[in-house]
């Protein structure tokens, strides 16, 4: 990840007390980075992945999800969040009353509502309503 596009993903998100990422994989920068910013975070996946210890891991999926994982959050947030994976993401966010901002694969388009943001080399789309 390009260093002022994980600046700017974290400067975004800092504002937030609790996040949790969505669908954390391999890539644990953001969470980490947003973590050691004073962001309490919440890293979840359907398969069990290492997370760095300020980073908290919950096996999960939005899909099928355990609303106790993201209840105290006040921000939902997912980078290259595939397009099926949009109005689930959100319906759990509107349930914790919490924001949904993501990245997708390049080319995809939103599947829900978004005001666009542009960052350095990236898109983030934060959903309305």
């Amino acid at each position: 990840m390009i260093s002022e596009t994980l600046d700017a993903l974290v400067d975004r998100f800092a504002p937030h007390d609790v996040a949790v990422e969505v669908g954390i994989g391999r890539r644990t920068v953001v969470a980490e980075a947003l973590a050691d910013a004073g962001t309490d975070v919440v890293a979840t996946d359907r398969r069990t992945r290492p997370v760095p210890e300020s980073v908290r891991f919950v096996r999960d999926d939005v899909t099928d999800p355990d609303p106790s994982v993201y209840a105290d959050a006040d921000l939902l947030y997912a980078l290259n969040l595939p397009p099926e994976l949009h109005r689930p993401t959100l319906a759990v966010a509107r349930e914790a009353d919490a924001t949904f901002a993501f990245t997708t694969l390049g080319t995809d388009q939103p599947l829900v509502p978004v005001e666009r943001e542009t960052l350095p080399a990236e898109t983030l789309f934060v959903a309305r309503g």
